[in-house]
């Protein structure tokens, strides 16, 4: 077993959640703050993936490298014994990151001053990728709509906490009318998709994805799917990986992938493009020289394919504890902090709160838990400037015991 409760030091160790600089405080304070906003885990690597550095590392050379077949066929073998995903060799192309692979995509997909439409609240990347490649942006607005008996099935809360519940009486949905509506504006040409969902941790069904693609198809719309959490959901939920949902979804999308998110390994720079159309890899291809993302470095494969190959246990240990943590957080905010909403996680480690009861914009909550808690969130309008507006989004991948302590600091700034 896995234990995730060990304390590991990363402040001092130039990680940017821990040592980034915050205009406005001091050294002294930023050492006492806790960290609860961008998406990085504070956990160690699974032990295959630290042995497998450990011993490339040993060798001492570090030239540029080759990606050799064992690099494809752990993606192949890792997502058909996972997700019953079917993938061709010949439909993987390697780059950087997700976000560089992103940028690839808008730049090889479509043409400067076109429309990319988006669900928002959403990633803040999406935004700036699909501005920096001259393209506007177009957001279709999430709904929320009642818990599903799903959802409230797999609820952290026991009966006594029910009345004082935190979770919100809503989940996240798509608004099928405006999303057709956008996808039949002429200039929009791509659909960047965000599965499972950031920042409100929707795991998108089988049905969603079928639906949002016949949609994209009725109108010459094609999808770009962003999957960098796809092992990273919880109980009650299953990933569905855009292109193995039909055919049609398949020859549609272009997937973006890592083994970074879940396995903690971002800062290793590698990720994959997945897309059977030839055309269009063609471009991506060309894309991808044309920005030049294209070459990884020698510790990057080394780490993924100790992933995929050997990592699974470590994954599925991984996700328990990040549920055991939301419950943490369910159950704290149900008794200290009942102006809080949490929406349903179903997916990420990364819940969206809404805090709209305050009577605080979400930049002025964020900044009153910061000063007066050193207690680091993101406030929504990251992710949407209306759409995330009245929300925090949080970052639970850490220490239970360290998750408390930064809600207790919250409870007593706030109370």
């Amino acid at each position: 077993m896995i234990n995730f409760d060990e304390p590991i030091v990363r402040r001092g160790s130039s990680c940017v959640k821990w040592d980034e600089p915050r205009e406005g405080m001091t050294k002294e304070e930023m050492d006492d703050v806790i960290p609860l906003w961008v998406a990085d885990m504070d956990f160690q690597a699974a032990p295959a993936i630290r042995e497998a550095i450990r011993r490339r590392a040993e060798h001492g050379v570090f030239g540029y490298a080759i990606v050799g077949d064992d690099y494809y066929e752990a993606i192949i073998n890792w997502f058909g014994r996972r997700h019953q995903w079917t993938i061709h060799r010949e439909e993987i192309l390697y780059t950087t990151g997700v976000v560089p692979a992103m940028s690839v995509a808008i730049k090889a997909l479509a043409m400067p001053g076109e429309k990319v439409l988006i669900l928002s609240p959403d990633y803040n990347c999406f935004f700036t990728s699909i501005r920096n490649n001259g393209c506007e942006v177009l957001e279709s607005v999430l709904l929320k709509s009642p818990l599903s008996s799903a959802a409230t099935s797999t609820s952290p809360l026991s009966s006594a906490a029910a009345s004082t519940s935190p979770l919100s009486s809503a989940a996240f949905t798509v608004d099928w009318a405006d999303f057709e509506a956008k996808c039949a504006d002429e200039k929009t040409t791509l659909f960047l998709l965000c599965n499972p969902h950031n920042p409100t941790g929707r795991v998108w069904s089988k049905e969603e994805l079928e639906r949002m693609n016949d949609i994209c198809m009725k109108h010459d719309v094609k999808v770009v799917s962003d999957e960098i959490h796809c092992e990273l959901v919880m109980p009650g939920h299953r990933f569905q990986p855009f292109a193995a949902v039909s055919e049609a979804c398949r020859q549609n999308s272009v997937i973006l992938n890592s083994a970074s998110k879940s396995f903690n390994i971002a800062g290793l720079q590698t990720a994959n493009i997945i897309c059977s159309q030839p055309l269009w890899r063609r471009r991506l291809n060309r894309a991808i020289n044309i920005n030049e993302v294209c070459d990884l470095n020698p510790f990057g494969p080394v780490a993924l394919m100790a992933a995929y190959n050997e990592s699974g246990d470590w994954i599925d240990q991984l996700n328990e504890y990040i549920w055991g943590n939301y419950q943490a957080l369910c159950t704290f905010a149900a008794e200290h902090l009942p102006q809080w909403r949490i929406t349903p996680m179903e997916g990420t480690y990364l819940p969206w709160v809404d805090i709209t009861a305050t009577g605080m914009t979400a930049e002025a909550y964020a900044d009153l838990l910061m000063h007066k808690a050193h207690v680091w969130v993101n406030p929504g309008t990251m992710y949407g400037p209306q759409s995330g507006q009245g929300y925090i989004r949080l970052n639970i991948a850490c220490r239970r015991a360290l998750l408390i302590e930064a809600l207790e600091r919250i409870a007593k700034a706030v109370e």
